[in-house]
């Protein structure tokens, strides 16, 4: 498809705004909360990211089967904070009473969240944490921190004792995800930043080809390793194409626990994913969306969605499910 501007099509159901398609379930006038009407706008990274694609068609799915109007936009690439600007703007002009947003950067949407607010919207923020958490009314997400502490406990479970000498290939930069994964990855494996333990460190946003190309980069100032952090599925399968063309065989986890990338772990191109459960994430926020429109109560605070990891090869003292059960049960709402 050709974008004509940052805002990117997502959803079927379609009409015109701003040089962009938006699916939209109502006409466009505001309703006040407590007036039942309930009219949710989601706000994704981007449209192509499958963990992405699940949210949204979880949210929509969700805002069906409750009886909500629902639209959806998204960034046009991993980092693109004016194209949320402008669909969280597009969203208030057209009369949401919810916006749930993915933001790609923790604080780079936060003025436009705030005039939202002060709209009367209720925005919730779903898999990723603005800072300040206040910012947004309430957040539904992994516990990014433990995540990534649940990746690095089973990384250094898995060398079975050896030094570790690790590889990250790390997100977004500054992204709240990125950060905590990346934070949380050193606490489980027992390592800090800066430590000589971490031979080579690259951003890839997310993306595999980004990922497969920065690990190349990485492999030419050395193949003397024996671990490797992912921050997600697509940057574990980049990765692992860089590593399989060099004969490379270590000890990789990643976290997402889609459906793919728990084939990926059946299939051995990593050790593990870390679950996460977007369906959840999505539906509990369209339940509040329509709790607010029918009655005013707002949701507050952080809420844990929670995280798992899958395995086929268990380490003794990280809890694990093996990937039977995580292709039964990805992205789900366990």
């Amino acid at each position: 498809m050709r974008h004509r501007s940052l805002l990117c099509l997502v959803t079927a159901g379609l009409l015109a705004v701003s040089g962009c398609t938006v699916e939209r379930h109502w006409g466009g006038s505001s309703a006040p909360a407590g007036s039942g009407q309930a009219k949710v706008g989601l706000v994704t990274k981007t449209e192509t990211n499958p963990y992405f694609v699940e949210l949204r068609n979880a949210a929509s799915a969700a805002a069906q089967a409750q009886g909500a109007g629902f639209m959806a936009l998204a960034g046009q690439f991993d980092g693109d904070n004016d194209g949320q600007v402008r669909a969280i703007e597009n969203m208030v002009q057209q009369g949401v009473t919810t916006i749930m947003i993915t933001p790609n950067s923790s604080t780079g949407v936060l003025a436009a969240i705030e005039r939202a607010r002060q709209a009367g919207v209720l925005v919730i923020a779903l898999d990723t944490a603005t800072e300040p958490e206040s910012a947004v009314d309430a957040t539904y997400a992994t516990d990014n921190v433990a995540a990534g502490r649940q990746q690095g406990a089973y990384v250094k479970a898995a060398l079975g004792g050896a030094a570790p000498k690790v590889i990250m290939i790390d997100g977004t930069a500054g992204s709240t995800v990125d950060t905590y994964r990346h934070n949380g990855f050193l606490e489980g494996i027992g390592l800090a930043d800066g430590d000589p333990a971490i031979v080579g460190r690259d951003n890839a946003n997310g993306d595999q080809s980004i990922a497969q190309q920065k690990m190349e980069n990485l492999l030419q100032r050395t193949t003397d390793l024996n671990a490797v952090y992912t921050m997600n599925e697509p940057t574990a399968r980049g990765a692992y194409a860089a590593l399989q063309a060099r004969g490379l065989q270590l000890v990789m986890g990643s976290i997402d626990g889609g459906c793919q990338g728990v084939q990926n772990v059946r299939d051995g191109q990593y050790d593990a994913t870390v679950m996460q459960f977007p369906r959840k994430m999505a539906e509990q926020g369209v339940t509040a969306a329509v709790q607010y429109a029918k009655t005013g109560q707002k949701p507050s605070g952080f809420i844990d969605t929670g995280s798992v990891v899958i395995t086929d090869r268990p380490m003794p003292g990280v809890p694990s499910q093996d990937t039977a059960w995580g292709l039964r049960n990805c992205w789900g709402t366990t």
